[in-house]
């Protein structure tokens, strides 16, 4: 970067994937599933947006269709990891303050969306920003895999305190529920202070690593959106994105 922004999105890449391996690289619509989502991150025009690839073929993809990456440590145990090396690569006199952390299998993402995770960072007391929307389909209440947000929702307010995420149909009684969606907005130090510490007790318990910035202590909030990205996890997905991408 010839000059260092404020904001930094950074989209950790890795080849292994239990479900869909090699899925950074899987063609949709003779583009890599990669560049798909750096193009979305670029157009969301909030600040320059680099790829950390666990692997050289990811880098030289994203490269080859005119993006940045940085190629990063194949072992790193979370995608938190992955994007601390590679800001720390690109920025190592500490000068970027907010980081968005952007997984790299949502293709079809809203650059919108990028845009709103950013929002709730206006409030100094807020370590790291993510988003929420509300679950409009009953399966999904009770089903584990969507990732539960409760949330201290005022009012109308479109954003809101982050109280747990749970895989559990959670809050019961009356109201809404909340579907997380895990795309992070981390103030530099706050991701800094993440990294050094160890999972904790609850995140392993939910298998769910914010957890671990919970416990610790730290403030997420959460900014309310309309509609949840399509995460490609299984080649069904894969289906689903090109159909819709074939459809633009």
């Amino acid at each position: 970067m010839s000059e260092t922004p404020r904001t930094l999105v950074v989209i950790p890449a890795r080849m292994a994937a239990s479900r869909l391996p090699g899925k950074p690289l899987a063609d949709i619509g003779g583009v890599p599933m990669i560049v798909h989502v750096w193009r979305r991150a670029m157009e969301a025009g909030i600040g320059p947006v680099v790829v950390a690839a666990a692997e050289a073929e990811i880098a030289w993809a994203v490269e080859q269709a005119g993006g940045h990456a940085v190629l990063t440590r194949p072992d790193h145990p979370s995608g938190s990891d992955r994007v601390f090396e590679a800001l720390e690569a690109l920025d190592p006199e500490g000068l970027v303050e907010t980081v968005v952390n952007l997984q790299g299998d949502l293709p079809t993402l809203d650059p919108a969306l990028v845009r709103a995770a950013i929002a709730p960072l206006a409030n100094p007391a807020v370590d790291l920003a993510t988003l929420a929307v509300e679950i409009v389909e009953e399966r999904e209440r009770t089903d584990p895999n969507v990732v539960k947000a409760i949330l201290s929702v005022e009012g109308d307010s479109r954003i809101a305190r982050a109280l747990y995420f749970t895989r559990a149909t959670a809050p019961s009684g009356e109201g809404p529920l909340y579907h997380h969606i895990g795309l992070y907005a981390w103030r530099r130090a706050a991701l800094v202070r993440f990294v050094t510490l160890p999972p904790a007790p609850l995140e392993r318990r939910e298998r769910l690593e914010q957890l671990r910035a919970l416990e610790a202590g730290m403030r997420i909030d959460a900014a309310i959106v309309d509609t949840v990205p399509l995460g490609v996890d299984t080649p069904s997905d894969l289906d689903r994105a090109r159909a819709i991408l074939a459809g633009q």
